[in-house]
């Protein structure tokens, strides 16, 4: 692929907290971006997806950590092949989004996550190829755009998986983790969210960022989706909006048990196209 035809390029966090999570002590595995899934790394069918994809090529994974990558061959070994630059991870998610998307210095870019095991280079393009549609203008457009996954298209895949859900007046909606940053002006909108994830223990301030009246019309399903992005873009300084991702596959990523046993049972099926 030429650098002309390369619209996005990717920054994958693949970062691991210190002491690991419950997958990666239920798999004996130092990250989480290792576990197995369909006789491949998490992390692996991560890039494969990106390989796959038109709109998107190279870039950086951001973690795991340094000792991490050199005690696991096999790990080392993806991230030297992968196509990508190898990043340390830094203090949390949004702190080595931005550190990573700093080094990165190219717009539009890609941000997504190392557990991902199910996205496909199909899923990738279409959520870029609307991106796109936002790219900021002098005078309109988004800095940065978020890829939702209607919750109806999930339920009626697999009903008995058990999704985060956020309830809106139109209607329930799974994230992807999928987050396209148009331009510079989107990191405020991760430096945002760095500052939530410290104020995750006092969940006062959270919603005092947000805005108590916007907190309260969701609270009682008033708040549209759109009206939520317009209070996150008054809150963090810069210009959001969001994509409907019309795949269910897109609302799964491996950070569970139950979720690596859904993603297996999902690349095992004939018919993986959800």
């Amino acid at each position: 692929m030429s650098e002309q035809a390369i619209k996005f390029r990717t920054v994958v966090l693949a970062g691991e907290r210190p002491g690991g999570n419950a997958l990666s002590h239920a798999f004996n595995i130092p990250a989480s971006v290792m576990v197995p899934v369909a006789g491949k790394l998490a992390l692996a069918h991560v890039i494969q997806a990106i390989a796959d994809s038109r709109e998107a090529h190279g870039g950086i994974i951001c973690g795991p950590a340094a000792d991490i990558v050199e005690t696991t061959p096999e790990l080392k070994s993806l991230l030297q092949t992968s196509g990508h630059q190898w990043l340390e991870q830094a203090t949390g998610p949004a702190a080595s989004a931005i550190s990573a998307l700093e080094k990165l210095n190219h717009y539009p870019a890609l941000l997504t996550a190392g557990d991902h095991a199910l996205l496909t280079g199909e899923i990738i393009d279409d959520f870029c190829g609307q991106a796109l549609t936002h790219t900021p203008t002098r005078h309109s457009g988004y800095d940065l755009v978020v890829g939702f996954v209607p919750f109806k298209l999930v339920n009626a895949a697999w009903a008995d998986s058990k999704r985060t859900v956020l309830k809106f007046a139109d209607g329930g909606f799974c994230g992807s983790n999928l987050f396209a940053v148009l331009s510079p002006e989107g990191l405020k909108a991760l430096a945002f969210w760095r500052q939530a994830e410290a104020d995750r223990k006092q969940p006062w301030r959270i919603a005092r960022r947000f805005g108590f009246v916007a907190l309260l019309r969701y609270l009682f399903r008033r708040l549209t989706l759109e009206d939520a992005m317009r209070s996150l873009s008054a809150a963090a300084g810069c210009r959001i909006g969001y994509v409907e991702v019309k795949f269910a596959r897109a609302a799964v990523d491996v950070d569970s048990v139950e979720d690596q046993r859904l993603a297996e049972r999902i690349l095992s099926s004939k018919t993986q196209r959800s």
